[in-house]
Formats: C-alpha cells, structure tokens, sequence
C-alpha cells in the first residue's frame, strides 16, 4: 500500500535545517540530511514512535491537531498545509473532464485574447486559435509539462525556465493530491523522469502549489519579449482550468499580440 503521507514528512523534514527551527546543528557530520526524526517529533509536541508509525505508514489518519502541529514545525505555507491534511483522507471521487460547451463558445469569441482550457495532467484539452500565435505546445492534445521539460524550442522561449518547471511540478503534485496512483499520472511521471533530471530533482522535493495567475515571460522568435498576465480560473464542476492570457492595454507586448493574432485565418 502507498505510503504518501509517510513520504511528503520525510521529504519536507529533510528539507528543514536544525537551525531554520532553533536547534543546534551539534558537532560533527549528522547522519541524516534536515531534521531527525525524533527532533520533529519532540518540536510538534508528540511521541517519537508515533511519528516513526506515521512515517512509516503504520498510522495514516491522525488527528487535524497532530498535522497542524506538524505542518508548523515544518514550516508549511497554507497550501503546503492543505495538502498535508489531504494526504491523511480518503481519496475524493474524479469530477468531470468534458469542456464545457459554453466554455468553447467564450474562447472562440476572443480572436486576439489567447486562452486554453488544460487538466489535471496539464494536458490541452481545448485551444482558441489566438493562442497558436506564443507556441505550438497550447495545441490540443499537447502536454504542457512534457513540452516545457524535453522540447529544446520551450527551453528558448521561456526565459523564466527553471521557475516555470518547479511551479509545474508542484501544481500537478496539488492537483493529484492523495490519488497519486491515478494511472495516467503515474505513465507522465515516468515519461519526465526518463527524459529530465530537473523533473526527477523537482518530484523528490513533493513541494505543492494550486494553480493561480502570474506573470509569465516569453523569449517570442518573431515578436521578441512578452510579458502577459496569465489567469487561471476553475471551470465549476470539473477538474479542468481556463488559462487566459493578457498584456497590459498599450503594452509593447499588447501590440505584439495584436500584430500576431491580425495575421491569423478569419474565425470560419
């Protein structure tokens, strides 16, 4: 049986140094890398071998008292802390994947506002033709995580490379959250780690994000630098995600776009 909950405590405990809590580092070499054991137990007010069971798997349901504690010590933002909590409950049921029709209607009325609909996977699963104009991976079909880790063309059009792959990881972490056995997120995982040491490197830390608006940054090959906004908001009822795209009105990048999508067919 997996022991998920066992392995987010071990991996954020190994990332906590003696002295980020106010504990001594101690002479010599430690044996362990991050915190021992049984000084995060001692920390969060609870036994050492109730923390081994809860580590090893023994015991996967404690209290909301227990991870709360837990999660201080750790020193987990709340979503980190969110997602400590969903690893001690039963797996909630899928919603849907269908894209709304209603959904496809909006996109499609924005002929210079690039938009696309992605799931859990972070795989295209409905496109505006504005959004070819930044890179072929918003395709249908596509997965923008594989895309963004094992194609060389990602790597050049996205200057802020290294933070766009650790906050895809987490997010896709976040969205699984306990269902970590789903077997399509364990056939990616497998592709990335194949293909990417970052992805491996960035799946050990089992840091956790949800998906939220920033500003994202590309290196474009014909209108040079952009600088959108990307916002990403929850299609009710499913478990997909609308991501629009927009530059500041008067922007340099808002009259890129402008010229870039003027180029495109007509909306048949």
């Amino acid at each position: 049986m997996p022991n998920r909950l066992g392995d987010y405590l071990r991996a954020r405990r190994e990332q906590i140094r003696p002295a980020d809590v106010g504990l001594p580092a101690g002479g010599g070499r430690r044996r362990v890398q991050g915190l021992r054991r049984e000084e995060l137990a001692l920390l969060a007010g609870i036994s050492s071998d109730y923390y081994m069971r809860l580590e090893q798997g023994r015991d996967q349901h404690p209290s909301g008292q227990v991870l709360d504690a837990l999660a201080t010590v750790l020193r987990l933002d709340p979503e980190a802390t969110a997602y400590l909590h969903e690893l001690a409950r039963p797996v909630a049921p899928r919603r849907s994947e269908q894209v709304p029709a209603s959904i496809l209607q909006l996109i499609d009325s924005w002929p210079a506002t690039p938009a696309y609909v992605v799931d859990r996977l972070t795989n295209v699963v409905a496109a505006n033709k504005a959004i070819a104009v930044l890179s072929p991976c918003y395709a249908v079909g596509e997965n923008l995580l594989r895309s963004v880790f094992l194609d060389p063309a990602e790597w050049a059009l996205r200057p802020d490379w290294d933070e766009t792959v650790a906050e895809g990881v987490a997010i896709l972490r976040g969205e699984f959250g306990a269902d970590l056995d789903d077997p399509d997120l364990v056939e990616l995982v497998a592709c990335l780690s194949e293909g990417s040491e970052r992805f491996r490197e960035l799946w050990a830390r089992h840091d956790v994000k949800s998906r939220s608006g920033h500003m994202i940054r590309f290196a474009h090959p014909v209108a040079g630098r952009l600088e959108l906004h990307s916002e990403k908001l929850p299609i009710g009822g499913t478990a997909l995600t609308l991501v629009v795209f927009h530059a500041e009105a008067g922007s340099p990048s808002a009259d890129a776009v402008a010229r870039l999508t003027q180029s495109l067919p007509a909306q048949a």
